[in-house]
């Protein structure tokens, strides 16, 4: 039997998992739309695309984050639908404020904190948090020396081409690899709501096992599609004018380094934040020509952004979960 409570947490899955689409869909067009190599109309549909087609692909992060980052016994329906709840709130604060903070931080804490709240430290499982630990190394460090050495590797190869010809192979080639890029967004965080979805079918009794079917796939691709389509312009905005001023070849070399790391930790499972990814191959990116063209006062607002975001995600969650237990 279905009940108003499993309803009710579903309900708030979608809804942070809507969030997730309209504040992190952004981060995956800023250079695109910034570069003026796409309109953001345009950008946003091929993102729609592209994000519903990678989180369709694979089911490898939300078996990690559905099953190994807490023990499902500690939690609740009530507390599950408090730590969505949180998520909720940050994001769309931090979307308010321009902020590109990390939701899969915020859902990793928000989680992590509702299960605090039911069995303590022993409801976190250690081995599942290695790998997200590994995601937090590469998502910061991965991404933007990747984006460093392709930017710095394109200045030498064809620092000296004539410029018409030469931007329009990178306009070509930032198409390319922004589709690369939001295929591989939906790849890594389309799946970690579709985990604690599976998870709560499992917990309310709705799923005898663990499992990630068919229609949970499509409803959770679609949704964050659904939140992709709304845009998040002032992220935009943040990372693609305030943070830096990039041209098409930094596009290229930012988005390419984006979509190979996260391509690379979605293989392994690993739950990575894209924010992370993407705002620091965008920096090293543009870092890869002169650090002089970084703008490190807005990227400094943004890293503290991205600091704050766990302690408060959990804290957030766990007083809820335990105002409703």
């Amino acid at each position: 039997m279905i009940s108003i409570a499993l309803v009710v947490a579903l309900a708030t899955i979608l809804a942070a998992e809507f969030v997730n689409g309209w504040t992190d869909a952004p981060n995956v067009i800023a250079t695109v739309v910034a570069t003026g190599v796409m309109s953001p109309r345009a950008a946003i549909v091929m993102a729609v695309i592209m994000n519903t087609a990678g989180a369709m692909s694979g089911t490898a992060v939300a078996a990690t984050v559905g099953k190994g980052i807490v023990e499902p016994n500690a939690l609740t329906l009530h507390s599950i639908t408090a730590a969505m709840l949180s998520i909720i709130a940050w994001g769309t604060f931090a979307a308010r404020a321009g902020l590109p903070v990390s939701k899969s931080h915020a859902l990793l804490a928000g989680l992590a904190g509702a299960a605090y709240a039911g069995g303590g430290w022993s409801a976190l499982q250690w081995s599942g948090w290695e790998k997200v630990i590994i995601g937090m190394v590469m998502s910061i460090v991965l991404g933007g020396l990747v984006a460093y050495a392709i930017g710095a590797i394109t200045v030498s190869i064809a620092g000296g081409a004539k410029p018409g010809p030469a931007k329009r192979t990178f306009d070509r080639l930032s198409v390319a690899a922004a589709c690369f890029l939001a295929f591989n967004h939906g790849l890594n965080d389309g799946q970690k709501f579709m985990g604690v979805f599976a998870t709560t079918l499992l917990i309310g009794g709705a799923a005898a096992t663990f499992t990630i079917p068919w229609w949970v796939i499509v409803v959770c691709a679609l949704t964050m599609a659904a939140g992709t389509s709304a845009g998040g312009w002032r992220i935009i905005r943040t990372i693609g004018w305030r943070m830096t001023r990039l041209q098409s070849w930094q596009g290229f070399a930012a988005q390419a380094a984006a979509g190979m790391t996260i391509f690379g930790a979605s293989g392994f499972g690993v739950p990575l934040s894209t924010t992370h990814t993407i705002t620091s191959a965008i920096a090293g990116a543009a870092a890869s020509r002169r650090t002089s063209d970084v703008r490190w006062a807005v990227l400094l607002r943004i890293v503290l952004a991205w600091i704050i975001t766990f302690p408060v995600c959990f804290v957030a969650a766990y007083v809820a979960a335990r105002l409703v237990s």
